[in-house]
């Protein structure tokens, strides 16, 4: 596997996208979980105060998505979707039998489909995406799944990606 299968790919729009939410996470977001958390504390009994836990929980998965956001933006590579070439690659949208049954869907991060985009996404460093990369049209080839279960896959299509 070439070492830009570990680049993630997202469009200009999407980096735009998460960039924004990144900046509000970062402000506003925090700003707001602070004072729910102040709030319920002032209520008392810290243990029993399901207020308190909840923004605590809720904290904390904010955080994990600030440092995930971090993480993506600073890695990823920036431009416009890949032209395909016939060959599956991050950003590219693939046409497949899998299991003998057609599925059409994004090779990428989940980050790359624009919002309310109803296209599948499976990442490239998922069991499929994994077995598929730098496969060309016609080629076929097996991976097994979580379940250790050996699926066929066969490559029927690969088209840029349009978000």
């Amino acid at each position: 596997m070439s070492t830009d299968a570990q680049v993630p790919f997202l469009t200009q729009e999407a980096y735009d996208r998460l960039v924004a939410e990144l900046e509000m996470l970062s402000t506003t977001g925090r700003d707001e979980i602070a004072k729910r958390i102040e709030a319920a504390r002032e209520e008392g009994d810290l243990k029993e105060n399901g207020g308190y836990h909840a923004a605590k929980d809720e904290q904390g998965k904010q955080e994990a998505r600030i440092r995930t956001l971090e993480q993506l933006l600073k890695t990823a590579k920036v431009g416009e979707a890949p032209a395909s070439r016939g060959i599956v690659e991050p950003g590219t949208v693939v046409t497949a039998l899998v299991a003998g049954g057609e599925e059409v869907f994004l090779l990428g991060s989940r980050e790359i489909a624009a919002s309310g985009s109803d296209v599948d996404v499976y990442s490239e460093a998922s069991p499929l995406g994994q077995a598929i990369l730098g496969l060309k049209v016609g080629e076929k080839t097996n991976y097994e799944a979580p379940n250790g279960k050996s699926i066929s896959v066969e490559i029927t299509n690969v088209e840029t990606y349009a978000g």
